[in-house]
This record gives structure tokens, C-alpha cells and sequence, in this order.
């Protein structure tokens, strides 16, 4: 039997590359004669990391003047629907085609033509070779654009078994139109990965507040080089300046929390902005993590006492490692996330969070660990049970057919 595994996987997302993680856990343990492959967006990292065999997403090329002047004329989409070809062959032998975990139903920094058409590109092969597709455990929505909502909503009606992370992405799917009756909710699957076995000692002399960082300019794609992205993402670490400072004035020391291979920029940006508004802070207190995967993330976390995120993933990981947690979402899946471990009244959004509120938020916290910290707990505990009934339908529904 051969599976695929289709995600942007390799590119530098943490979070991504968690959930592909967790599902080869699971396959291969489950189900060890199975072949894998993965179809992602850098399959010579993945296969160096993971062990498995991978193909990239690309199309193909055409070829002559006549040809480049059609596709040129109309947009592109003749290269890209005559690689639908290039894809079956990838496809081929393949019986299962899972798309684990990450919010692949949503459009965030994506054109129409980016992964929204990639995805129901690999889905129609997969539909055409009679291979079965499994959406697990998916973040879905919101989808601005309206051929990227055609595209996801066709490709997500094409699945034979369709599970979301939360009551939004299944909410949402519904709402545009996605017959939603046989779909189920389970928790994210990078829930599944374990905890770090050893973590570095964690200075217990002061409280140290872990802050994520994103390189975050708004949900457009466009706005990655334009001038209200440079507005959103300016105010952004302004903010975090001022909210910093405050944690090193009240005695706390800060580490520096990111999810993407881009957060670099902006964790140099938030450096430089805080030594430059405050020369008197102690820069030795704000310490800069280094997280190339959740299992690094995770050690990180667990250096930390309480965190402040933006990624869905450092959320994650946060209450995976029984951190109280306070969300600067740029998208309702973390309120979900978090009202699901009874703690929505800490969240705000990444473009209108209010630093005042976030400091008192951070007090709530801490002057409430204990009690925060129990109920995080209770919910893991059946967040593991949940996952593992999942397996066993993933078992039974899906891979054995």
C-alpha cells in the first residue's frame, strides 16, 4: 500500500512540519509495510529530516512561443492545469492521499493560484486515480478570495473523510456551502508529538515570560511589500517594544519565542527597537530561542513560565507543555484553541491588541498559575484521548478502505 501525504511541508513553518511529523509517527507505527511519499514544498529537506520520500508540488513547463503567449494571456492557468499530467504520474500507485493537520483551508499570504489551487490540483489527481483523501485534524477558513474559496471548498468536497481542529473550521466549511453532516472534530495533531525528554535548567530566581515573535504585515499576501503592511507590521513591534520593557522593569526576564524560518527578521527588528528605545534595559535578560522544530520550540517553552503568542503552533505547544498561554491572534483559531482549554479571556488580536490589557492579562496570569496550569492539564489529558480514537478511525475508515 502506498500513501501520500500532501502539505507545505520543508519551507520553514514549524508548525507544518510538526503535523507531518506526527502523522508518520502514527502511520508507522500503525501500519509499517505501508509506502510513504511526500508531496510538499522542499522535498530534499524533508527527506533529509524525515526519512521519506518526497516530490515537489511544481508543474510543469510549457514550451514555444505560441504556448507562452496563451499562457501569459490567460494568467497562467494553462501551465498550470497541463501539469495536472506531471501530478497523476507522481500520484501514481498511490491509494491514500492525507493532508495532515496545518490551516490548509484558509488563504492567509496566498494568492488563488498559490496552495489553494495546489491543493485542489493534487486532490483532483488523486480523485482520478481513484485514491481516497483524508483531510485530518485541518484549520480551515477564513478564505477572502473567491476562486481560492472555489478551489479549497472543491478539493475539501472531493475527501471521503474530512476532520477539523475546531467548531470555527467546521463551522466555517459549512458556511460556505462544504455539506459538513459526515465531517468530525478532533484535536490538532501535533498535539501528538511527545514532550522534550531533558530541557536546559530554567532560571527559578525570576519569572521569565516567553514572547512570540512573527513577521507578521495582515493576512494579505500583497501587504508583504506595501505600505500598510509596513504600517500593520511597524505598529506590531512598537507595541512589543513597550511590552517588553515592562516585563524587564517589573523583574521578569523575556525569551523570544518564534514558529517560522521569516520570524528571524522581525525577532532583529524588536532587538534593535528595544535597545534603541530603552539603552538602559539589561539586554542579557531577553533571551532569543532558537526553534527549528515543535520538539526545539517545546524546550524552549518549558524555559518559560508563562508565554504570549501569535502562531497557531506556539499555542500548541504552549498548552501541550501546561504553559498558561496568552494569544496576539491574527485569526480566530487561537480564541477557539484557547476557550477549548478555558482560557479565551486571554486572547486579543495581533493588529489591535492594547498593551495596557496585555500587561494586566500577564498579572491575571500569574497571580493565578495554579489554578491555570490544573485545567490546561485536564484538557490534555482527553485532547490524548481524542487522538487516539481518531487513529483508530483513520485506521478503519480510511487506510484499510
Amino acid at each position: 500500500m502506498k500513501i501520500g501525504l500532501l502539505g507545505q511541508f520543508g519551507s520553514g513553518n514549524t508548525g507544518n512540519d510538526g503535523s507531518l511529523e506526527a502523522m508518520l509517527d502514527f502511520l508507522r507505527a500503525s501500519k509499517q509495510e505501508a509506502t510513504l511519499l511526500c508531496v510538499c514544498s522542499n522535498p530534499a529537506a524533508v527527506t533529509e529530516r524525515y526519512k521519506v520520500d518526497a516530490i515537489s508540488i511544481g508543474g510543469v513547463k510549457l514550451e514555444g512561443n505560441w504556448s507562452n503567449r496563451l499562457n501569459r494571456l490567460l494568467a497562467d492557468f494553462p501551465r498550470r492545469l497541463g501539469s495536472l499530467y506531471a501530478v497523476i504520474r507522481g500520484l501514481r500507485g498511490v491509494s491514500v492521499l492525507i493532508i495532515p493537520g496545518t490551516g490548509i483551508l484558509d488563504d492567509f499570504q496566498e494568492t488563488a493560484f498559490g496552495w489553494p489551487f495546489v491543493v485542489f490540483r493534487w486532490c483532483l489527481a488523486a480523485r482520478l486515480q481513484n485514491a481516497r483523501i483524508a483531510f485530518v485534524s485541518i484549520g480551515a477558513g477564513p478564505i477572502e478570495n473567491p476562486l481560492s474559496r472555489w478551489f479549497l471548498k472543491s478539493a475539501a468536497r472531493m475527501a471521503q473523510y474530512r476532520s477539523y481542529r475546531d467548531d470555527f473550521s467546521l463551522e466555517y466549511m459549512k458556511g460556505i456551502g462544504l455539506d459538513v453532516t459526515p465531517d468530525l472534530r478532533y484535536p490538532d495533531i501535533a498535539f501528538r508529538l511527545p514532550l522534550p525528554a531533558s530541557v536546559p535548567a530554567k532560571d527559578t530566581a525570576r519569572t521569565t515570560v516567553g514572547v512570540g515573535v512573527m513577521d507578521y504585515h495582515g493576512w494579505k499576501k500583497a501587504n508583504a511589500d506595501n505600505a500598510e503592511g509596513e504600517r500593520i507590521h511597524n505598529n506590531y513591534i512598537a507595541k512589543l517594544t513597550k511590552y517588553i520593557c515592562w516585563l524587564i522593569d517589573e523583574g521578569h526576564n523575556a525569551r523570544l519565542l518564534t514558529g517560522d524560518l521569516r520570524d528571524g527578521r522581525a525577532v532583529k527588528q524588536l532587538m534593535k527597537s528595544i535597545s534603541s528605545t530603552r539603552p538602559d534595559i539589561p539586554m542579557e535578560r531577553i533571551a532569543v530561542g532558537h526553534g527549528g522544530s515543535l520538539h526545539e520550540l517545546m524546550s524552549e517553552i518549558a524555559q518559560t513560565d508563562i508565554v504570549v503568542v501569535s502562531r497557531y503552533h506556539n499555542v500548541v505547544c504552549a498548552l501541550k507543555s501546561g504553559r498558561p498561554t496568552i494569544s496576539l491572534s491574527y485569526n480566530l483559531k487561537n480564541d477557539y484553541l484557547l476557550s477549548q482549554f478555558r482560557q479565551a479571556h486571554y486572547c486579543q488580536h495581533i493588529e489591535t491588541f492594547d498593551v495596557e490589557k496585555l500587561k494586566q492579562q500577564t498579572n491575571q496570569v500569574l497571580g493565578n498559575m495554579d489554578a491555570v496550569k490544573q485545567e490546561i492539564a485536564g484538557v490534555n489529558r482527553s485532547l490524548q484521548e481524542k487522538l487516539a480514537e481518531q487513529e483508530a478511525v483513520l485506521l478503519h475508515r480510511v487506510i484499510a478502505g
